[in-house]
């Protein structure tokens, strides 16, 4: 299955390309944004690479991948459905790692999980994931209450074998996951409408 181009009520998500490079410098270059992630703002050449590396990406799994959202009034931010890759996501077969991020301007406006639903909707209804799951640092409470508001429970805490995060902010409070299994979210009273539709 190709990557589709996904809908919300205020979001269209369509699977990055190159047309979205500057959209993704926008991004990784506020230091704000990246907090979390690197602790540092990215210049365009490593912006660049990155870019390269996500559209391999999309490729290694038929219907996962990222997507880059628009709003009415312009771009919004990115999000990922892609295979475990990291040192703390094991290679599993079913399942995917959940990610997001936004422009600053686009945060506190409820997008991050109106399109992190879409993106569960996606994988479970339409990709029969069996399992999709998210972490992030402990200390990140957005990016938790962005996970609880797209379906996703709290799994485990544990410490990340990523080295560069030794120099975050608040990395010595080790990380979390949240997950959710096919199972769960089909019993979910808000997936009735998913089912009727299948």
């Amino acid at each position: 299955m190709a990557q589709q181009v996904l809908h919300t009520r205020r979001l269209v998500l369509v699977p990055l390309a190159d047309e979205h490079l500057e959209l993704e410098i926008e991004l990784d270059s506020d230091p704000e944004v990246m907090r979390h992630l690197t602790g540092r703002a990215h210049g365009r050449a490593e912006v660049e690479r990155d870019h390269r590396r996500r559209r391999r990406a999309a490729t290694e799994v038929p219907g996962l991948g990222l997507w880059v959202g628009f709003a009415d009034d312009g771009g919004v931010g990115l999000w990922m459905l892609q295979a475990p890759r990291g040192p703390d996501q094991p290679d599993t077969g079913g399942q995917a790692s959940l990610g997001y991020r936004l422009l600053r301007r686009r945060w506190r406006c409820g997008y991050a999980g109106e399109g992190a639903q879409e993106l569960v909707r996606h994988g479970f209804a339409d990709l029969g994931l069996d399992r999709i799951f998210a972490q992030t640092m402990a200390v990140n409470t957005a990016s938790r209450a962005t996970m609880a508001a797209a379906g996703l429970s709290f799994a485990r805490a544990f410490v990340s074998g990523e080295t560069y995060e030794d120099r975050l902010p608040g990395a010595e409070q080790g990380e979390v996951e949240y997950d959710v299994t096919r199972d769960a979210w089909w019993a979910r009273p808000d997936t009735r409408t998913h089912r009727s539709r299948l």
